[in-house]
């Protein structure tokens, strides 16, 4: 990864930690409180059943004149029995408080309550009953929530790696494209540019104007107008048409007369037969549809091989002899910046401009190509 795809991956991957971090964080909290209100709940009902059972046995005793019989308790309960003068008669208290009123409160590790209904009844003014249970289950959710809590950072920090990885995949692949696509402008351009610039010093130093420097400077002009012509169409796609019903076969003628240098350059031979064929379409789109095609078709054709162009009943094909495209990959030939191959050059984007035009007007598109033998492309305007 490039610099700035770096610095997007980490952007996107510390917004996606921080931002869950933060809802897991306040999630957990959320059922922490949940919880410990719940248990601090549950531990007061349960104290006060015991006393309420307490009491009920100590006036039972004192109405039925028996002896008090005192239930067994879990071992974390601890009960205290204080008399109507205030001293204690069974149990044992914590020494930080003595019992004035009744009343619910935390006392260090316990949890205390004091009830006065037993109503004085065998002289009992109070029922204390203490426990440090909700202490020891507060502690125990504390972790388990801290546990699901860290194991769910864990495991979303995971997830966010992986979905930041799938996040960049198609933004890395557009940045490579747009890299290759730079790189390979750079390289197409400079051929035509040095073949200027060298045609124009030979011109100079000779000091005439041959055939073949004019040839060479022809072929070269037309390349960068059809570089110039197809990155134009990219930027500037959604201008208006100017459609008209033209002869498909006339537009053809022109646009084989226009590259007839490069084949020629080449040493291919342009076969073409035609016949007249009325199609509305803009004529600047159509000749960028014939162009691209033709180009592609001298541009991979093998030298002293030849191209055949056809226009007959409004089905155009053109077929050539050259290095063909293996079957697997003919699906991807339509993609903007693909390249199958390095053998000619290019941008990538011939085949793309011709699938939209092709879109845009309804016209037919069909390919069959095989390795070395070549590849035909067909247009049905009907």
């Amino acid at each position: 990864m490039n610099t700035l795809e770096k610095r997007s991956f980490y952007s996107f991957l510390a917004l996606y930690i921080i931002s869950s971090s933060i809802f897991i964080t306040l999630s957990a909290y959320w059922y922490y409180t949940a919880q410990k209100n719940a248990l601090q709940n549950n531990q007061y009902y349960r104290l006060q059943h015991i006393a309420d059972t307490l009491s009920q046995k100590i006036i039972n005793a004192h109405m039925q004149k028996i002896e008090l019989e005192l239930p067994f308790l879990d071992k974390e309960i601890e009960i205290a029995l204080i008399d109507v003068n205030n001293n204690l008669v069974y149990g044992s208290i914590q020494e930080d408080f003595f019992p004035s009123k009744a009343e619910y409160f935390e006392l260090g590790k316990h949890n205390v309550l004091i009830s006065d209904t037993p109503q004085e009844h065998l002289n009992i003014k109070f029922v204390v009953v203490q426990s440090e249970a909700l202490l020891e289950e507060i502690t125990e959710l504390k972790q388990k929530v801290l546990t699901v809590m860290v194991s769910s950072i864990v495991m979303m920090i995971a997830l966010a790696w992986v979905l930041s990885r799938l996040f960049m995949s198609p933004l890395h692949q557009k940045i490579k494209q747009v890299e290759d696509f730079v790189h390979d402008t750079a390289h197409e351009l400079n051929t035509p540019i040095t073949a200027l610039t060298m045609s124009v010093s030979r011109a100079l130093k000779k000091q005439t104007y041959d055939e073949k420097i004019l040839k060479n400077i022809s072929i070269s002009t037309k390349q960068l107008f059809d570089m110039y012509t197809a990155l134009s169409y990219l930027s500037f796609e959604s201008k208006p048409n100017n459609e008209a019903l033209l002869d498909v076969a006339l537009v053809l003628e022109k646009s084989v007369s226009y590259y007839k240098e490069l084949s020629e350059s080449k040493k291919i031979e342009l076969s073409v037969e035609t016949e007249p064929f009325e199609f509305k379409i803009d004529e600047t789109k159509l000749s960028m549809l014939f162009g691209n095609l033709i180009n592609n078709a001298i541009k991979y054709s093998h030298p002293n091989s030849t191209v055949e162009v056809r226009l007959q009943r409004g089905v155009f094909s053109i077929r050539d002899h050259g290095i063909g495209i293996e079957s697997d990959k003919l699906s991807k030939i339509y993609e903007c910046y693909n390249r199958e191959t390095d053998y000619a050059g290019g941008f990538g984007i011939g085949l793309s401009i011709v699938q939209k035009i092709c879109q845009e007007y309804g016209i037919t598109l069909d390919v069959s190509s095989e390795k070395e033998r070549g590849s035909c492309f067909t247009l049905s305007f009907i």
